[in-house]
């Protein structure tokens, strides 16, 4: 007689994908809730622009690729890295520039490599990174953050949305009234003209420790990294390691000279930093595979970081750090991975 056996695993274990790519969404919920508190409803529409574009180059992809739609599209891959995306850029970029930057993402870092699973780059740094090179001066539209003495013109929905469609303000308005450098590029650009540390720090736009507004905002997006390190759905290495190593070199430099370097709660508190460490760099395809490859390479993205911010060409430099540590994951893991059992030690 002949028993009926399953094919293996014959042990499923409870996370799926779209159980971990769900519960990524709903932490990032409080990140883009105090966003749109901050800086108006310029991350709604770019949101809604880009999962829509990242649901139709993913269905574009796989149908010429002959895989399954409705298993990969209800996934949450393609909807997190359009998240992640629209969070890295203004909230008034025009909506062609959010477009183009997803369906790179979407199309060519991710479906290129061979779709989830293979890809070596975060689809969604690779697509900022594409734009930040690309377009450089629709990347600085930032507007200031909505607290006191620092938003002189607030933008309705309709003008946002108009804004973001057309590429031109209302009437009567101008870019420079309108837009605000971010603290790192407002302290970039000050320390640059000469100024120390304690007079470019006494702008109103920045805070406590980072920029006005910012500084709730990222602690939001703390809020939900460890949220996500509670539910098990990423592990603590990566993030500690980063923003470990990010801190370490922010103190040494301005134990150094604290007139010309910022501490290391401003680099903390700025920028893409807590986002980098919890949301982006945890990526568990484009990320070292041991808890030591994983300090490694997270290490690397904070070093790279502080190097990009303080003497690169860009006001942050998470993406770019990201991607090139996503460059020495196949020579981290190579030294890093334990041996399987009766096999002999790689040379």
């Amino acid at each position: 007689m002949r028993f009926p056996t399953s094919a293996p695993p014959h042990v499923v274990a409870p996370n799926t994908v779209g159980r971990i790519m769900r519960l990524v969404i709903y932490a990032l919920l409080p990140t883009m809730a105090l966003h749109v508190v901050f800086f108006g409803p310029g991350l709604i529409v770019q949101s809604v622009l880009a999962i829509a574009t990242a649901l139709a180059a993913e269905a574009l992809a796989l149908r010429l690729r002959g895989r399954p739609l409705r298993l990969y599209l209800t996934d949450g891959t393609a909807v997190v890295t359009a998240l992640l995306l629209a969070l890295c850029l203004p909230p008034l970029a025009p909506w062609w520039l959010v477009v183009s930057g997803t369906a790179f993402a979407i199309l060519l870092a991710k479906h290129a490599f061979g779709g989830l699973g293979m890809n070596i780059f975060n689809p969604a740094m690779v697509g900022y990174a594409v734009l930040l090179v690309s377009f450089p001066a629709q990347l600085l539209t930032w507007l200031p953050p909505d607290v006191a003495g620092l938003r002189s013109v607030e933008l309705s929905f309709s003008q946002t949305l108009t804004t973001i469609l057309t590429g031109q303000l209302p009437d009567a308005l101008r870019w420079d009234a309108v837009t605000s450098p971010t603290p790192l590029d407002a302290l970039r650009t000050s320390l640059a003209m000469g100024m120390t540390m304690q007079e470019a720090r006494a702008s109103p736009i920045f805070g406590t420790f980072g920029g006005r507004g910012w500084e709730w905002i990222n602690l939001a997006t703390l809020a939900g990294g460890i949220a996500l390190l509670l539910l098990r759905v990423i592990r603590w290495h990566i993030p500690v390691a980063m923003l470990a190593s990010l801190a370490a070199c922010a103190s040494v430099m301005y134990a150094l000279d604290p007139g010309t370097y910022a501490g290391p709660m401003f680099h903390l508190t700025s920028g893409a930093s807590l986002l980098g460490a919890f949301f982006i760099a945890t990526d568990p395809v484009s990320a070292a595979t041991s808890d030591r490859g994983r300090l490694i390479y997270a290490s690397g993205i904070g070093v790279l970081t502080y190097v990009i911010r303080t003497w690169g060409g860009y006001p942050d430099g998470v993406a770019f750090a990201v991607l090139l540590m996503n460059l020495a994951v196949p020579l981290i893991d190579r030294y890093t991975i334990p041996r399987i059992y009766g096999h002999p030690r790689r040379p």
